[in-house]
């Protein structure tokens, strides 16, 4: 049962962040802004913000263990990315952070994940 909890709440944290931000690149003109001070063509924003919505959903729903994997992956090469992007352009330090931070969820959502799938609960 711990691991579920474990599991379940780093996991919906991530989950609901990907949501809010995904709606937010969408619907929020000043992230338009962001994403061209970041460099990004208006386009990225769009995509990113599809991607986000759908590895949102593939985290929170039963899915083949494959599929997981590739989603883990895509949202650690995205806060990775996030990361990078804010520190090179020179953002301060708390949206240099929160990447971090969320990578951080996310991979004691991925360690739980496996555990949970070792354990078969």
């Amino acid at each position: 049962m711990k691991i579920k909890i474990f599991y379940w709440i780093p996991t919906a944290i991530v989950a609901l962040m990907m949501i809010y931000s995904a709606y937010a690149y969408l619907t929020q003109p000043a992230l338009k802004g962001a994403f061209h001070h970041l460099g990004y063509p208006d386009y990225f924003r769009v995509e990113l913000a599809l991607a986000k919505l759908i590895g949102a959903i593939l985290l929170l729903v039963p899915v083949i263990s494959r599929v997981k994997e590739w989603t883990y992956a895509g949202f650690a090469i995205t806060f990775i990315s996030a990361f990078i992007a804010h520190s090179a352009s020179g953002d301060p330090l708390n949206y240099r952070l929160m990447p971090l931070i969320f990578l951080a969820l996310l991979i004691v959502s991925y360690i739980t994940y496996h555990k949970k799938q070792t354990a078969g609960i």
